[in-house]
């Protein structure tokens, strides 16, 4: 056990914005505390509580040297000070692990998470070397450049799921199934005029690149098209001989949330219903052989339960960051955990990839979860660059007495 919470509703996620879509020209820091502070205000929650604050970010912006004190500032909590974390697409679940880690240690007793990041318009950046051929630097497009090339590994992002796939004799048809499968599970999150998603998503309010006019608004995902077995039956393999479609991963994305961790005193304080209490049970990373990144959450997984005292068969719902359909096959064939049980509602194969708000959102995304079904534990799970993985084991109950 951890001992750290989440009050019930101190968390948010905006919208995920397709790249070079309705997020492209903001500046994701300023956009991201602009967010924090009216989901926070709107909640009524006593800014005065935090004693630390987690910026998770894996894209650069201009001035994000000065990283979580510029966000806090931005906030009007200037007393707020804390560390920049980075893990690719593991960043969400590895702020809330060194949230609950403060908060278990008693080094602090309310943290401010927030993730955020922009994939659109990423940094290229130039890295002098006076001793090259003509003193020539080296520069580098951030995102683009990255997805590209592992410098360990010597591959794509891509490369990894065709390794995958290959030595799990996974097929187009398969992983097909499994994005339809996905598809349908977040129009449950659309039903109703999106009756789920309201639960949590915070609406932005869309403004030129200086934050001075408003120009609209994004309520919703945006980026997410339609598919069926008929268009994903057209789509030929990236690679001419391998096995993954552009329909069977997912796409770069901008956006950002935010939660707060902290005591369970502090927790049932602040909670929108004190009858909910939203636990934090475990965490776990793992690494797998170079190359096989869609291989890493399960491992990670297996750490996190081990870390929580629990096991598969304990599980009520589990969400994971799916950045190829091969992600859920894989888990699914070696953990047991049905296919169809796991990512309900939906999950980043389907509404993107910003990298560290995508753990987060999910996270969001798997409390409401089950506080829909009367409570339960969840996992989540997904890889990230290097072939890393993280999970995080939570629990929501109704909160007893002392």
């Amino acid at each position: 056990m951890t001992n750290a919470y989440i009050p019930y509703g101190a968390y948010w996620s905006t919208p995920f914005a397709k790249w070079q879509g309705a997020l492209a020209r903001l500046h994701s820091l300023k956009l991201a505390a602009n967010t924090a502070r009216a989901a926070l205000e709107a909640r009524e929650f006593p800014m005065e509580s935090f004693d630390l604050g987690i910026l998770g970010l894996s894209v650069p912006q201009p001035s994000s040297f000065f990283g979580l004190p510029w966000v806090t500032g931005m906030m009007g909590i200037d007393g707020v000070g804390g560390p920049t974390v980075s893990q690719a697409c593991a960043t969400g679940a590895r702020a809330l692990q060194m949230a609950a880690q403060e908060v278990g240690d008693g080094t602090a007793n309310c943290v401010l998470v927030v993730t955020a990041d922009r994939c659109s318009n990423g940094a290229v950046i130039y890295y002098p070397d006076e001793s090259a051929p003509g003193a020539r630097g080296v520069t580098e497009a951030w995102v683009l450049d990255n997805f590209n090339n592992d410098p360990y590994a010597r591959n794509a992002m891509i490369d990894t799921a065709e390794n995958v796939a290959r030595r799990y004799g996974i097929t187009t048809a398969e992983q097909h199934d499994v994005v339809l499968m996905r598809y349908g599970q977040y129009q449950e999150a659309l039903a109703a005029d999106r009756q789920f998603q309201r639960r949590y998503m915070a609406e932005v309010t869309l403004t030129d690149s200086g934050f001075r006019k408003a120009v609209g608004t994004l309520a919703a995902d945006e980026g997410v098209f339609p598919i069926t077995a008929e268009g994903l039956g057209r789509l030929k393999p990236v690679k001419a001989d391998g096995t993954v479609t552009f329909g069977g991963q997912t796409h770069p994305a901008d956006g950002n949330a935010g939660l707060v961790v902290t005591t369970r005193e502090i927790a049932r304080r602040t909670s929108a219903n004190q009858a909910v209490e939203i636990e934090l049970l475990g965490f776990g990373t793992a690494r797998v052989e170079k190359g096989h990144m869609p291989m890493a959450p399960v491992p990670a997984a297996h750490a996190a339960l081990a870390h929580a005292g629990l096991d598969i068969g304990r599980i009520d719902a589990v969400k994971t960051h799916n950045p190829f359909a091969v992600n859920d096959i894989v888990f699914a064939r070696e953990t047991g955990f049905p296919l169809a049980r796991m990512n309900n509602y939906g999950s980043s194969l389907i509404w993107g990839h910003p990298q560290a708000p995508t753990g987060a959102r999910s996270i969001i995304e798997m409390i409401e979860e089950l506080v829909l079904r009367g409570g339960g534990v969840g996992l989540f799970t997904g890889c990230a660059a290097g072939d890393t993985g993280m999970a995080t084991v939570l629990k929501v109950t109704e909160a007893k007495g002392n």
